[in-house]
């Protein structure tokens, strides 16, 4: 099949705030998407069909590439160390951990007495419990505080509508009824009488928490959100004291605190929302550790008030806010707390005692990341935590957190082979078109040459905050072991240079992420880590959004383009408020239905509104058909425009999983392929472009 399919074009005029926009491919979406997001086969069938020939068209032109795709998987799988075991967390009498043995997708949740290592028991075995299932994705598993029940919420069909299974440790029999529509989150009350849950509404939105009595149908609403825009979330403090209910958005938060001694009481707000204020509770002791934003502290802070009285005016500094200095997550315990910090892309971590000293962890790299290790207990001096670099794999380790002791609990293993000297990371800045300076972080080996003939991948996001850390990955070994430099750009949007370079990317700033994109491959190519025409572009859903950008902008500067789960219709997503994205991610892109600004610089770079007749570079976009954030039709639209517009020899193509949603393929190893599918096309797309 080497003819693309030709859908049918039925002219749809949209009018809105005095504007008017065609959209000729609408009928892509199924009018009864909430119902295919639960079940797959109601999708209608000429969808369906359309999305059937289109993977097999993307099939037909890479099928050269099929060798190497399974080469590539077995490469990868190498690297995979089959029979892992990760470190056992202490709790009480018990070590938790996870494994997998030779050959497994999935992990077997276990634990043993912490007297007898030898006398494991089975918690659950996520292999078993995927059988039969095309899709099989783990959102929350854990056990209750009295070590006598294990409970984890599954989703069978990537929709992220999740089933709650419980049961007894004892004798593995399932407290039945399962907990239903359940959006992943979960928590056990103190005393392991009730489970706190998140409910989804008819648009896929946690809107509601319950009380469930462990082995009943006993449901009790316990806060419900009037906000569309707000979702929530429920957790537990380590120190068992409170269960607190989250809600908000993109700028603002709002806490709610359950006693933990008191399961049964109503919730009290901790301190009422005000637009732009974002705060997270921590208890220890008789107070709460609360990292925020407030008093204007946009790289966030850390603030204490009593438990008893957690209102705003309470609030008292003990960590002042730095600039440059974000603090992006914190852990307490009864004598400590800790905090993770970002500075310019790296991250440190930092702990406290009661009586105010500190201590650092801050590796010497030009790039690499730190990050909290989890834990169960409290009362505890033990800090756990990861260290890796993109040349450097994972490494767990425990630190004492009063004697300043280190020891590493586990070295990831590369089975295959792989010598850190082998490879460099460079850490360069770009400079944006208004001057700011963009970190890129690059990696390659000793021997690759840098004088602009090696391929690139350049993978960007750019969204919402979140930070692209410079971790280590062996899939991307098989680029950068075949000459390849693979490269990050920690654009605006993300939080990598603090939280105004989230806000310098977000609204209407969103085009400075495009525009630090492009920086950041033209910097390259003067480094002489690549040329124009040798550069794969790569981006997933919000970073979609970016792919689809570029593409108009700068198609000249790239030999494919890979766009997975991409935002590129957006809008008219962000004009459909019966999305489950869509209310809450109006403080984000803004609201087009309502304001005509917001309406025209959405308009002036949306993907989709801004194909144009143009030479593309190779396009390959990759959608789920059940994913609830980025729906299936909005790559299989924008891939229907682009042919439409494509002045270029290049194709365009479009790969739907039909099972499965926003992340893809769930197996250890049969996420493998779409990762294969991704290197397969980038050496494609290098291989057949058009000399530079």
């Amino acid at each position: 099949m080497t003819i693309p399919p030709t859908p049918r074009k039925i002219p749809r005029t949209i009018t809105q705030l005095g504007r008017t926009r065609q959209d000729e491919y609408a009928w892509m979406k199924d009018d009864n998407w909430q119902n295919v997001l639960r079940d797959p086969t109601l999708l209608r069938a000429d969808i369906a069909e359309h999305l059937h020939a289109e993977n097999a068209y993307t099939d037909s032109i890479l099928s050269g590439t099929q060798a190497l795709q399974a080469q590539l998987v077995e490469e990868m799988k190498g690297r995979i160390q089959q029979d892992d075991t990760y470190p056992a967390m202490p709790h009480g009498p018990f070590f938790y951990q996870t494994a997998y043995t030779a050959g497994a997708q999935y992990p077997v949740y276990k634990r043993h007495p912490a007297a007898q290592p030898q006398a494991e028991q089975v918690l659950l075995d996520v292999n078993a419990a995927a059988q039969g299932h095309e899709y099989y994705a783990i959102a929350t598993a854990g056990h209750s505080p009295d070590h006598a029940l294990f409970a984890h919420a599954e989703d069978t069909q990537g929709s992220e509508i999740y089933r709650i299974r419980i049961r007894r440790i004892g004798d593995g029999a399932e407290t039945l009824p399962p907990v239903e529509n359940c959006s992943g989150a979960f928590v056990f009350s103190p005393d392991s009488q009730f489970i706190f849950w998140v409910w989804r509404d008819e648009h896929g939105r946690p809107a509601r928490v319950y009380r469930r009595r462990i082995g009943t149908q006993e449901d009790t609403l316990v806060y419900e959100e009037a906000d569309p825009g707000f979702f929530v979330g429920v957790d537990a403090t380590r120190s068992g004291g409170w269960i607190i209910i989250s809600s908000g958005n993109h700028d603002t938060s709002e806490s709610w605190l359950v006693p933990g001694h008191d399961p049964l009481a109503s919730p009290i707000c901790a301190a009422p929302r005000q637009t732009g204020l974002m705060y997270s509770l921590y208890h220890q002791g008789e107070r709460f550790i609360i990292l925020t934003n407030a008093d204007g502290a946009y790289d966030f802070k850390l603030m204490t008030t009593p438990d008893t009285a957690p209102g705003r005016d309470n609030w008292r500094n003990l960590i002042d806010h730095e600039p440059g200095r974000y603090i992006t997550d914190c852990m307490v315990w009864s004598g400590h707390i800790a905090w993770r910090e970002r500075r310019d892309a790296n991250t440190r971590i930092v702990t406290r005692d009661l009586h105010g000293a500190t201590c650092a962890l801050e590796p010497d790299e030009a790039a690499y990341d730190l990050t909290f290790a989890g834990g169960y207990e409290y009362d505890t001096t033990e800090l756990r935590y990861v260290y890796q670099s993109p040349t450097t794999p994972r490494a767990w380790h425990a630190r004492d957190m009063v004697t300043g002791n280190d020891r590493l609990l586990k070295q990831q293993a590369v089975p295959s082979g792989h010598d850190p000297a082998q490879y460099r990371c460079w850490r360069l800045m770009a400079t944006a078109p208004d001057g700011e300076q963009v970190p890129v972080t690059v990696l390659g080996r000793h021997d690759t040459p840098i004088d602009g003939s090696a391929p690139l991948l350049l993978y960007g996001y750019g969204a919402y905050g979140h930070a692209i850390d410079p971790v280590f990955s062996t899939r991307v070994l098989s680029l950068v072991d075949r000459g390849w430099f693979y490269a990050i750009a920690h654009i605006r949007g993300g939080s990598e240079k603090g939280w105004n370079w989230f806000l310098g990317g977000r609204g209407r700033n969103k085009p400075n992420t495009f525009s630090d994109f492009i920086a950041c491959a033209l910097s390259l190519i003067d480094a002489g880590f690549g040329r124009a025409g040798r550069i794969v572009a790569d981006g997933r859903s919000a970073g979609g959004m970016v792919m689809g950008a570029i593409a108009n902008m700068r198609p000249d500067l790239f030999a494919g383009i890979v766009a997975v789960v991409p935002f590129v219709d957006e809008l008219n997503t962000m004009s459909d408020a019966s999305l489950p994205l869509t209310p809450p991610e109006w403080p984000e892109w803004g609201n087009p239905l309502e304001d005509a600004q917001a309406y025209d610089l959405i308009a002036s770079y949306a993907a989709y509104e801004q194909v144009a007749p143009r030479a593309y570079p190779a396009i390959l976009a990759m959608g789920g058909l059940t994913d609830p954030r980025v729906t299936y039709w909005e790559p299989a639209k924008w891939v229907a425009r682009l042919r439409d517009h494509n002045r270029s020899d290049r194709p365009v193509m479009l790969r739907t999983n039909m099972e499965a949603g926003h992340r893809g393929a769930t197996g250890r190893f049969d996420s493998l392929k779409e990762a294969a599918l991704i290197h397969a096309f980038s050496l494609w797309a290098v291989e057949t472009a058009a000399p530079t």
